[in-house]
């Protein structure tokens, strides 16, 4: 694991080279298969995770069994700091999307962090800010924009991080199957596919096995706008 993208985290961002190795040494690793489970809904919530290598997603469950994505994160990003804050069950399930290997600090470690640096408290509660902050954005969008605008808006934002530039545009390994994507935008598989549909036909994207394309960056700014 690359301990220099664990360090892109806001955990890590007010501490000093020799600090932050000091954390490093009191953090867990643990290894993760797609499809595996890291915590449910509901189970107790007593560590912090950064993501080393691969992608989480985060979702909840209605009672009626229907899941909705509130967020996928990559290498560099934490997740599970609200326990530190707000102790009780988890809000959401964690589950790998992708090979992916994460680093994990529990509250003891992190409150003694916190108590002796309280500096690293600001950089925490900044996350949550910018987490709360895309959370109002969502909500936002689920009722101002079309699913198409929404679809649009999706595939920039995962473009933004785990895009990488090709000859003929951006490559987006996202590792989401279709109906995962559907469930990060708040639509149905079909509507959402439909939109994906009518991207291709213009031109601006190009699909691939849990991959996306894009060949027309301003004019799918433009759609999501």
């Amino acid at each position: 694991m690359d301990h220099d993208v664990v360090r892109r985290a806001p955990l890590f961002s007010a501490l000093d080279d020799e600090a932050g190795r000091a954390l490093l040494s009191e953090m867990g690793t643990t290894r993760m298969e797609r499809g595996d489970i890291l915590f449910r809904e509901g189970d107790p919530g007593d560590r912090l995770y950064v993501i080393g290598e691969g992608k989480i997603k985060l979702g909840r469950t209605s009672p009626d069994g229907r899941e909705n994505l509130v967020a996928i994160l990559g290498p560099g990003e934490m997740f599970g700091e609200l326990s530190l804050f707000d102790p009780g069950p988890r809000t959401m399930t964690a589950t790998a999307v992708a090979e992916t290997q994460l680093m994990a600090l529990g509250n003891e470690s992190l409150t003694g962090l916190l108590t002796g640096r309280p500096e690293v408290s600001k950089t925490l509660l900044a996350a949550l800010a910018q987490r709360l902050r895309r959370t109002n954005e969502h909500l936002a969008d689920l009722v101002f924009t079309d699913v198409p605008g929404r679809v649009a808006k999706a595939l920039l934002d995962l473009a933004e991080r785990f895009g990488r530039p090709v000859e003929e545009g951006v490559m987006v390994s996202h590792d989401l199957t279709q109906e995962e994507l559907a469930q990060l935008v708040g639509a149905s598989r079909e509507t959402v596919n439909k939109a994906l549909a009518d991207f291709v036909t213009r031109g601006w994207i190009k699909l691939e096995a849990r991959a996306v394309l894009i060949m027309d960056v301003e004019r799918l700014q433009r759609r999501a706008r």
